[in-house]
């Protein structure tokens, strides 16, 4: 029996991956901001490494350390083993994941392989994802239960991303009106909802925003690491031809202030360019209730799930080291 041939949606995520793998993909003019937070460091820090508990909790589930795989792809058969991949090392790990955006599958049944992990990962928090702009283009309440009952996920994501569906050749530009929409759909759904950028980072007023809406947590994935209009232009041509406009964004740490600021309350989630354990302990000082970490893990995926939980397990021994020397015994420590 033949192999049918990928759909066109699909043939765009096998070359997502592609361009996520490029150096090219990622920020030129603008980091972070994560390396100017000051770490302390207590050359008498009075505790043992090993006994520094780096145990949580988020959306009311446990969680080993504050850690989640952030979301990458989904969609196509490589895609799948991908995704099956993390999702054996979240299992091993205790910790969290969310899926790439799931509008393939919904659009696509026959794509819904490569977003199911529950048989590999029974017991980790795992987060659906959606498109923002598609909830101003038919989706709905039902379009998002499917998103979630079909994975068995825990909660939802919605994505929003101007920038690259600007960029992109076709994308949705038509955003008037969204909160509004989210202020309709969010009441009547019976799971958490997230609220994700996508790497150009939540600014202050766009938090704002979303604060009285009832999301249960925040993704500021700021602008600093993959840059997914760069990413839209290298599958679409090959190179990055706006430069200054792909670099656009909010670096994550100023994304971070900004929505404790502008959203009091609602739980954090840091991404965008967390790439070791001290850039995710920064992240927790200022707030952050988790850190997601998305393309470090691309290539080792890619191989196998042994070497994405190596990559893994040495983030959270940097992250429990940087706690250590900080003087930090627990996260509650961190962060009172």
């Amino acid at each position: 029996m033949s192999t049918p041939e990928p759909t066109a949606i699909q043939t765009r995520k096998l070359r997502h991956i592609e361009a996520c793998l490029r150096p090219d993909s990622q920020y030129a003019r603008q980091t972070t901001g994560l390396e100017d937070v000051v770490w302390p460091y207590r050359a008498l820090p009075e505790r043992n490494l090993e006994d520094v508990d780096l145990r949580t909790s988020f959306l009311g589930r446990p969680l080993a350390a504050p850690v989640l795989i952030g979301a990458m792809t989904g969609g196509a058969e490589a895609a799948g083993r991908i995704n099956r991949n993390l999702a054996v090392a979240a299992q091993r790990l205790g910790i969290g994941m969310m899926l790439g955006s799931q509008r393939v599958m919904l659009e696509r049944p026959e794509s819904a392989a490569s977003f199911q992990v529950r048989n590999v990962a029974p017991d980790i928090p795992l987060i659906g994802n959606l498109g923002g702009a598609q909830f101003l283009l038919g989706y709905g309440p039902e379009q998002a239960r499917r998103a979630v009952r079909e994975v068995g996920a825990d909660a939802l994501a919605i994505h929003v991303n101007p920038l690259q569906e600007a960029l992109q050749p076709g994308g949705d530009t038509r955003w008037a009106g969204l909160r509004d929409r989210l202020a309709e759909v969010i009441p009547a759904l019976d799971f958490p909802v997230i609220l994700k950028e996508v790497g150009h980072g939540l600014d202050a007023a766009s938090a704002a925003l979303a604060a009285p809406l009832g999301f249960a947590a925040l993704d500021v994935a700021g602008a600093g690491g993959t840059s997914w209009a760069r990413v839209e232009q290298l599958v679409h041509h090959g190179e990055v031809r706006t430069p200054d406009l792909c670099d656009l964004g909010v670096p994550t740490a100023q994304a971070l202030r900004d929505a404790r600021l502008a959203a009091p309350g609602v739980p954090l989630i840091a991404s965008g360019g967390i790439r070791t354990g001290l850039d995710a302990a920064r992240a927790l000082c200022l707030g952050a209730e988790v850190v997601a970490v998305a393309r470090p893990l691309l290539e080792p995926a890619l191989h196998s799930a042994d070497a994405a939980e190596a990559w893994l397990a040495n983030f959270i021994h940097e992250l429990r080291v940087a706690l250590f020397v900080g003087g930090y015994a627990t996260l509650d420590d961190l962060r009172g």
